[in-house]
């Protein structure tokens, strides 16, 4: 991509597409294209076409997404499937019309079967049945994966799919009810601390295990591999470590700064039991995270103290 390239960022508002956005403008792209879901809702066929006949971008990171935590996801599986097929197979068909140089498809790592050998490889695609709480949006995000892969062959369209990890970082979504895990705990532990209360419960165990991401990481790698990748496979997203939801918990509660109890509801699901990545291609191409976890959730925490003051 040069400066001056017209780039279009599906879900600049959401934390990944932000952090995109703001890779892109740190490296002084100054043609960066942005339409908020008022202006543009994606799932609409027509409207999405009209778009990219006006603005021809000649790149596209593809991150919109219907996205959420466990309940989120197991009680809204209607929606997470049809707003996000709809989405990928409106803006990756419109990209092809009108000749879009490279588009960047944005999936999840909850592709990959919830048995998996770890570190998840990323030739473990369909060799198993699914977890069946986020079913919905996996199905969705292997449909876009496989329509960027058929474009390809097809057509010769320049598609490629990256597969990230947990990711967490400024502007995420810190609601209760419907964010991931990280993000929850933040506002659990900040409000537990705030209100004085002896302990703060986890849903589930604590025994699972999480790798987390920080999403100016991962916008760095997608940009990265908009510049010099072009391969059939798609490629995982990660830092390659992961920690246990209770040593989760402990780390957040001592950035927060609660001194409080921390219990585990084991009633509540905990999802797959583990779910780390195997990086190593990405790695090979001369990648790989440079935010540690700790560094991570501090920043993530003072983003939420800016955004709720």
């Amino acid at each position: 991509m040069e400066t001056h390239s017209r780039i279009y960022v599906a879900g600049h508002t959401g934390l990944v597409g932000s952090s995109i956005v703001r890779e892109l403008r740190k490296r002084g792209h100054s043609n960066v294209i942005l339409r908020t879901h008022p202006e543009l809702d994606l799932r609409d066929q027509s409207a999405t076409q009209l778009f990219f006949e006006g603005a021809r971008p000649e790149y596209v990171f593809l991150a919109a997404a219907k996205v959420g935590g466990i309940q989120a996801n197991n009680t809204y599986r209607g929606e997470f499937l049809f707003d996000n097929l709809a989405i990928q197979m409106n803006v990756i068909e419109s990209a092809r019309r009108v000749d879009v140089k490279k588009l960047v498809f944005l999936g999840s790592s909850c592709i990959y079967p919830k048995e998996c050998p770890q570190p998840i490889r990323e030739d473990y695609l369909l060799t198993g049945p699914l977890e069946a709480t986020n079913e919905p949006y996996a199905i969705a995000k292997i449909a876009g994966l496989k329509m960027c892969e058929a474009y390809r062959s097809q057509y010769g369209f320049q598609a490629i799919s990256v597969m990230p990890t947990n990711l967490y970082g400024p502007g995420d979504s810190f609601d209760l009810q419907n964010g991931h895990v990280l993000p929850s705990l933040i506002r659990k532990f900040h409000e537990a601390k705030v209100n004085g209360s002896s302990e703060v419960v986890i849903w589930g165990s604590g025994r699972p295990r999480r790798e987390f991401l920080y999403s100016e990481d991962l916008a760095d790698a997608v940009v990265f591999l908009m510049n010099v990748y072009d391969g059939d496979q798609h490629l995982n997203v990660g830092t390659g470590e992961d920690i246990t939801i209770a040593d989760l918990a402990k780390l957040v509660g001592e950035v927060v700064g609660y001194s409080g109890k921390t219990v585990m509801n084991d009633s509540k699901p905990d999802g797959v039991f583990r779910k780390q990545l195997d990086v190593s291609k990405l790695k090979a191409l001369g990648w790989q995270a440079k935010t540690s976890l700790r560094e991570g959730i501090v920043q993530t925490y003072e983003s939420f103290l800016t955004s709720n003051q």
